[in-house]
């Protein structure tokens, strides 16, 4: 399949570089079974969800992952966090006006140094001048929101702002790991959560995947089938996991809020029943995929040629889903991480 194919257009002003108020956003709602397209609000989804739903969240809370420095000759350098490796070293994304070469010391802005252990490309393996599982409160005291970089342009600034470490993190997020949002959880307030739980019976369910750089990595390649998906660690308790399955053998309506928790429950569901516990997820669902576990989804519009597009292409059917997109476009539904919503039923 050719990755064009998941292209469409969209105008920028339609890209939301800020957040409405929580619960504030538009949310279309796609019906599979008939092929039909509404135009609600999200509030309209506690009409939409009842004692036979249980719903499935990503708890997973978003480290403020950028941070920033100047090498020796004071050029700027930018990283963003991805993980602290065994051997004490922590793995980044680098950017610098010059390519950063291993030896190299780079000084924070915090006064703490760095120095390249070794570098691909963008990838960057780096050593702090402090212990390295001591990054996740060093970046949470000094680290930048890894707001993508659509809305940082569409803002015309460099870095995120102060309430962004409010307005990029789910009301619900538990444990730091992600580098990125699950976006579609952003729309949910305490009020509506507690709203839910009344309306399925207390079947609200959380688990848990580490959003990383394979969500919002382009996709490089001409053919769909060539993409080869990063890896991203998820856990599901087993207290969680055997709710879930005895809801799915009951007959009950899996909907899971985010393409996150998609993943997260496909994988943990390739034996056809949730294997408990973690593990790092490699799945790419695309066209053709058999879903195991999940009836419904929430989500937010995601960008041309995405795997996330080519996600909700699987669920909703192709031609459904790019019929919607273009509905989205013209109704003017605001894209992306601080976007609008669907609900694909």
């Amino acid at each position: 399949m050719d990755v064009s194919r998941f292209d469409y257009a969209l105008p920028e002003e339609l890209i939301a570089a800020e957040p409405l108020a929580r619960g504030a956003s538009r949310m279309m709602l796609v019906r599979r079974d008939t092929g039909t397209v509404e135009h609600r609000q999200f509030a309209d989804i506690l009409s939409l969800v009842d004692e036979n739903t249980t719903v499935v969240l990503n708890e997973s809370r978003v480290l403020p992952a950028r941070f920033f420095g100047k090498k020796g000759t004071g050029g700027a350098v930018e990283f963003l966090y991805l993980g602290t490796r065994p051997d004490g070293t922590c793995d980044t994304l680098a950017r610098s006006s010059k390519q950063l070469r291993p030896g190299e010391i780079v000084s924070l802005n915090s006064g703490d140094m760095v120095e390249i252990v070794d570098r691909l490309g963008e990838s960057c393996r780096i050593c702090t001048s402090f212990p390295a599982d001591a990054m996740p409160a060093y970046l949470e005291k000094y680290g930048d929101m890894p707001l993508p970089p659509y809305i940082l342009k569409r803002r015309g600034e460099k870095r995120s702002r102060p309430e962004d470490r409010e307005t990029y993190q789910t009301v619900y997020a538990g444990g730091a790991g992600s580098v990125a949002a699950p976006t579609a959880g952003l729309h949910f307030t305490d009020a509506v959560l507690a709203r839910l739980g009344e309306l399925t019976g207390g079947h609200v369910e959380r688990v848990t995947l580490h959003v990383g750089i394979g969500t919002f990595m382009p996709v490089k390649v001409d053919r769909v089938e060539a993409h080869v998906m990063h890896r991203e660690f998820y856990h599901i308790a087993p207290e969680a996991a055997a709710r879930l399955n005895a809801d799915k053998a009951a007959g009950r309506r899996i909907l899971a809020v985010g393409t996150t928790t998609v993943r997260t429950l496909e994988t943990a569901a390739a034996g056809g029943t949730l294997a408990a516990g973690g593990g790092s997820s490699q799945l790419f669902i695309y066209p053709g995929y058999s879903f195991r576990f999940v009836d419904a989804m929430l989500t937010n519009f995601h960008l041309p040629r995405s795997t996330l597009i080519m996600m909700v292409s699987a669920f909703a059917g192709y031609d459904l889903t790019m019929q919607a997109y273009r509905k989205a476009v013209a109704e003017r539904y605001r894209f992306f991480s601080y976007g609008d919503c669907m609900l694909i039923l």
